[in-house]
């Protein structure tokens, strides 16, 4: 039987609304952007993990044994999302959790006007660079902003920077894949370098 795509969108956006507002109620700003990134551990573990999303999903489980499973996987999250979670494999909706993930991002834009930025470098950022980038993402998104800072060494230098699903890559390492791309086609092209 087709799913209805309306039917989908508004359950996703009830289980975000719903996950949203209980956590904003019990924890404040702090737990609903804890809980931001708690929905991106769960989303990645129920992809990475085949027996997992089989067995959210599974006939051969009843509704109450797939609740009570993601309800003791997810146990260390915040109890909200333990009991959304275990609430949606009841359903056997577990396989929409990227799409609540991204509604509940959105749900930080027009309940407490706020952008989460993930930034990303090799080295820790120092309290200037920080202003300077949360001033000018607060200037071109037009709301209050939290950067959500990363680390990672594998990095040759730079930045990568995202927000609202758009993505800045201004990495040492995007900068020289793009030279090598304008080098090989001007190769391909017959031009010289």
């Amino acid at each position: 039987m087709p799913t209805n795509r309306l039917v989908v969108k508004e359950t996703v956006a009830a289980y975000a609304s719903i996950l949203f507002d209980a956590v904003n109620a019990a924890d404040g700003q702090d737990g609903v952007l804890e809980v931001r990134g708690q929905l991106s551990q769960v989303a990645s573990a129920i992809r990475g993990n085949a027996d997992l999303s089989s067995a959210l999903a599974s006939g051969e489980f009843s509704p109450e044994q797939r609740g009570e499973l993601a309800r003791n996987v997810f146990a260390q999250c915040n109890p909200a999302l333990a009991e959304v979670l275990g609430v949606m494999a009841e359903r056997g909706e577990a396989n929409l959790i990227s799409r609540v993930a991204a509604a509940y991002e959105e749900q930080l834009g027009s309940k407490l006007n706020l952008c989460v930025v993930d930034v990303t470098t090799v080295v820790e950022l120092d309290d200037h660079l920080r202003d300077v980038i949360k001033k000018k993402a607060e200037t071109e998104l037009g709301m209050n902003v939290v950067l959500n800072e990363q680390i990672d060494k594998s990095l040759l230098g730079g930045i990568i920077m995202s927000a609202n699903g758009r993505r800045i890559d201004a990495s040492m390492r995007f900068q020289l894949d793009n030279a090598r791309a304008v080098l090989r086609q001007s190769t391909v092209d017959g031009g010289e370098c």
